[in-house]
């Protein structure tokens, strides 16, 4: 990363949008086939707009071209709906009707999907390595999916047409939302060309990834460039190019005023991932957004509604994370939103709305900086999400940083064993170390070499290899557990490092090996081979304000989900962090935020339970209840008071010792403690 890409990253926080970003959103997909007759047939201005006023919706995207490649608005183009009255604008009256009622209308249009232009310019088409066709989902010829154009074709100057017309005809625009933009590869020859003509080679699969990138890059700076002049004055939103990893936002934020995070747990994203991209966007100095949706699966699924406990989850887990939110919905091809739908998100939107005056402005408290690498895209893998878990389980304040991030002196430094150290940061996590500095350094992440070598020695660390079983075992029960008393071995899965303590450093947990290595020939038991003794290394080593792991822990929270994993985790951020800004009771599931406004202190508390209702769904169907859970708020005064919102209810509390202690009661899975200065 540049120091032009690193210079305004917040190191670990976030703040809030500004007041004149939109809070309560609708996303109105409206993908309807040609097919489909009498298209906008029952639109009412009055009735769209007075639905999503009464919602308590402030913006709603609407659209101008579907996947199906076919245009809503008032062109004379050939790929305007046949189902369409000649004389209906429906796109243009959505617009109006909204704009009436005082809420902002944003424009979508597809971009690497458009079946219109695939069946008209089958040559525009992007091609595998062996001349496939490019479908999403993958499917034969004769099944339904989706064919996906090369954005190396004519096809993008065809989109920049369809672009400026819109912008034309309904400018000032409130922002215009490009959806289906991910790095296409394609082999076509009009990629070939392409490809040569920038001195890559078409036959590497790295080299066509490559092109992909420099092919999305140009089309967004190309539209971006279109679309800015043609926006409202002052609007926080422009452009949002969707479908792209929101990690790479630390690079693409140039593309982008604000930032819009798709997240639909039941649609295939799940409930880990939000906490993630969450706490990654935050910190980019763009206002974001995330979306839900209303449906019981995802998009499409439009004769299905989820429970309300659900949707009221999902929008208290955006607004506790410092975004605005968005429900995603799909607009009958008659053209009027369901009631039933909005009775939905306006009971939810109401809550939300009410949650919003203490929490508008704020920034999040962070004791712990994690830090991964972006280029591992939205689903980092087992270390990164088994650290986000392990830690909101725990109930700790933290925020998720890219590779070029400030180390703030202030915070807990995590560093997972996914993310790749290069020899620069190695050097700055040493700076950061030897200047006091706390540390939480997991051996599998540093690089072999010198860099490597004189940063774990700095740490009180020597590396002596790996040990040559798959499975190894914390000694949760020898003369060197340190950590979390009693217990039995606990089997850890994956490489483990042969960690030696250096003089001044203290070994918290040993390490135990099996007896052999399991194989089809030579097995005991079901599962693994038992333990044997202690493999003459440490698993978790600590020197000063440092914390060496040697086995992979943190994945093992996420693929294993032990609960001494979980505490072992939890001792070891103990040590280094003695006064942390919040302190919980109450079950593990409890998800907790803190933020800062000008004046009060809030801290979300969510306490809902998803459970598997079906082979690959997880839903939450009712909130658990909260019933006297203790917390404490570190805190510099003793507040005026507190309060429980958006009830207004007093609270208790006592100040002692830099902290801020009551108790809280709530039934309905979501509060906001307030702690007024």
């Amino acid at each position: 990363m540049t120091d032009s890409q690193s210079a305004d990253l917040d190191t670990a926080g976030g703040r809030a949008p500004s007041s004149s970003f939109p809070r309560r959103t609708v996303h109105l997909d409206f993908h309807t086939g040609p097919a489909i007759p009498d298209v906008g047939a029952s639109f009412d201005g009055d009735a769209f707009a007075r639905t999503f006023r009464d919602a308590h919706v402030d913006s709603v995207t609407v659209f101008a071209k579907c996947h199906h490649g076919l245009l809503y608005s008032r062109s004379d183009r050939p790929e305007r709906h046949p189902g369409l009255a000649p004389d209906l604008d429906l796109l243009g009256e959505q617009i109006a009707a909204l704009h009436g009622a005082g809420i902002r209308a944003p424009i979508y249009l597809s971009v690497q999907c458009d079946e219109y232009a695939a069946d008209h310019h089958p040559d525009w088409l992007a091609l595998t390595a062996d001349l496939q066709q490019v479908r999403r989902p993958t499917a034969g010829a004769f099944e339904a999916s989706w064919q996906i154009l090369d954005m190396s074709s004519p096809y993008a100057d065809y989109l920049a047409d369809q672009l400026a017309e819109i912008l034309d005809l309904y400018g000032p625009v409130d922002g215009i939302f490009l959806d289906m933009c991910w790095d296409q590869p394609s082999a076509s020859v009009w990629a070939i060309a392409g490809m040569r003509a920038d001195g890559l080679d078409p036959r590497a699969p790295a080299d066509r990834d490559r092109y992909a990138r420099l092919v999305a890059h140009r089309y967004m700076a190309r539209y971006q460039a279109m679309i800015e002049p043609a926006v409202v004055a002052g609007s926080p939103q422009a452009v949002w190019f969707n479908s792209r990893p929101k990690a790479r936002l630390v690079e693409e934020r140039r593309f982008v005023r604000h930032i819009e995070v798709e997240a639909l747990p039941t649609g295939g994203w799940g409930y880990a991932y939000l906490p993630y991209v969450a706490r990654l966007v935050r910190g980019l100095g763009r206002p974001a957004l995330s979306h839900t949706g209303r449906f019981h699966r995802s998009w499409g699924d439009m004769a299905s509604l989820k429970p309300r406990a659900a949707l009221l989850y999902e929008c208290c887990q955006i607004l506790a994370h410092g975004l605005s939110n968005g429900v995603g919905d799909l607009l009958e091809p008659g053209g009027q939103p369901n009631a039933a739908v909005y009775e939905l998100v306006g009971s939810v939107y109401a809550h939300v709305e009410s949650c919003e005056p203490f929490v508008d402005g704020a920034r999040h408290l962070v004791d712990i900086a994690l830090v991964v690498d972006p280029e591992q895209g939205d689903a980092p893998g087992d270390a990164v999400i088994g650290a986000v878990r392990g830690l909101q389980q725990l109930r700790h304040q933290f925020g998720v940083v890219p590779l070029g991030a400030d180390l703030d002196p202030d915070v807990v430094v995590v560093v997972p064993e996914s993310t790749p150290l290069d020899d620069g940061l190695c050097d700055r996590l040493l700076a950061h170390a030897r200047a006091g500095g706390r540390l939480v350094l997991a051996a599998a992440a540093v690089p072999a070499g010198p860099c490597g070598d004189a940063l774990l020695a700095g740490l009180g660390v020597a590396r002596r290899g790996t040990l040559e079983f798959s499975t190894v075992f914390l000694d949760m029960t020898g003369p060197d557990n340190a950590l979390v008393p009693g217990g039995v071995p606990v089997r850890v899965a994956g490489p483990a490092h042969r960690l030696e303590p250096l003089a001044g450093t203290e070994v918290l947990l040993g390490l135990l090996e099996p007896y052999f290595e399991r194989a089809y020939d030579h097995f005991s038991g079901h599962s693994y081979t038992p333990p044997a003794r202690p493999a003459g290394c440490a698993a978790v080593l600590q020197h000063e304000q440092a914390i060496v792991l040697g086995v992979p822990l943190l994945s093992g929270i996420a693929a294993e989900g032990n609960t001494e994993y979980r505490q072992v985790l939890g001792a070891l951020l103990d040590r280094l962090l003695a006064r942390p800004v919040l302190r919980a009771g109450g079950p593990v599931h409890l998800e907790t935020a803190a933020v800062r406004a000008e004046h009060h202190t809030a801290v979300h508390l969510l306490s809902f339970v998803p459970s598997r209702l079906g082979r690959d769904l997880d839903l939450v169907l009712d909130p658990f209840p909260l019933v006297d859970l203790e917390l404490a708020v570190r805190s510099a005064s003793a507040p005026s008071r507190v309060t429980v919102q958006p009830r207004d209810e007093l609270l208790p509390f006592t100040f002692a010792d830099g902290y801020v202690t009551t108790t809280v009661s709530c039934t309905d899975g979501h509060a906001v403690v307030v702690l007024e200065d």
